[in-house]
């Protein structure tokens, strides 16, 4: 059974000097078959909402809300929880007909310039899917960063090291395409453990090729179960402008179910809908960046 994972990316954001600068913070939640029957359980829609409000964009990776009845009712209690601050807007992103990601993004913080769907055959054909990603364009002229392109992954657990490795086909015929090397990567990479054996990593050119900064390494556990102790949720970050934002030592990982003091037996409720894979994730990552800054499934 998997549970809920989440990474999050904090930004410094809004000014033309660190003084007064204020956090941005961008989200990976993987949310587990998000639908009616999560909406309609309280106490998983109290958790959620307050995973979600912590950041300025969601990416909510796995939900199956065919009958677009339980993402307003997220989109409505955030904006409740959130009080005066600027309103959450969203866009769809449908995938493989039955799972949809959903990006949401706060008003005042930046604007979706972009929003670009392919069909994407990788040169070795080992990967054939659809693929979406964004260009994004910060609303503030100090922004160190004027552009970038956001990419969250979502690997086969059955073939995650070929799907890896032709993830930079498609980040060439981004870069080729946008003209931009200011590309970040998050999400469920299924990268660690029995998914992506040590002795196979020397094949995936994500990983060999040092233009690709890793932010979250194996140490990382990115499960809650005591059971386990591995990193499959990751954060990759391409290009200079980026690597230059980055405060040293800053992606770590923050446990919410210890935040939220949730004990394993209130993991379940949260989770248990859907796909029935056996590793669960239940934390985020921070990433600082100082700077004024889909899809594959």
């Amino acid at each position: 059974m998997r549970s809920l994972s989440f990474i999050l990316l904090f930004l410094v954001w809004g000014v033309c000097g660190v003084q007064g600068a204020t956090v941005f913070r961008i989200c990976a939640f993987n949310i587990q078959s998000f639908g009616e029957g999560k909406a309609s359980k309280t106490k998983v829609m109290h958790t959620i909402v307050r995973i979600i409000a912590r950041c300025d964009v969601s990416l909510l990776q796995e939900v199956r809300d065919h009958r677009r009845k339980a993402f307003p009712q997220l989109l409505a209690q955030l904006n409740n929880r959130n009080g005066n601050l600027p309103a959450f807007l969203h866009e769809i992103w449908l995938y493989n007909k039955a799972l949809v990601m959903l990006c949401l993004h706060r008003s005042f913080q930046m604007q979706v310039t972009t929003v670009v769907f392919a069909h994407f055959v990788s040169k070795q054909s080992l990967v054939n899917r659809d693929v979406c990603f964004s260009v994004f364009l910060p609303l503030t002229a100090c922004s160190a960063l004027k552009d970038f392109v956001l990419i969250p992954l979502h690997t086969s657990p059955n073939n995650t090291t070929k799907e890896l490795d032709a993830v930079v086909d498609v980040f060439n015929d981004i870069r080729k395409k946008w003209k931009t090397e200011n590309v970040i990567f998050l999400g469920d990479f299924n990268a660690d453990c029995g998914y992506l054996a040590k002795k196979n990593r020397k094949n995936v050119r994500l990983i060999t090729d040092p233009a690709f900064i890793w932010l979250i390494n194996d140490k990382n556990d990115t499960t809650v179960r005591k059971s386990t102790d591995c990193a499959y949720d990751r954060i990759v970050v391409h290009g200079e402008k980026v690597a230059r934002a980055i405060v040293p030592l800053s992606a770590k990982p923050f446990n919410f179910k210890k935040e939220f003091r949730l004990s394993e037996d209130q993991l379940p409720p949260c989770s248990s809908l859907g796909l029935n894979w056996h590793r669960n994730h239940l934390w985020f990552f921070s990433l600082f960046l100082f700077s004024h800054f889909i899809c594959q499934m």
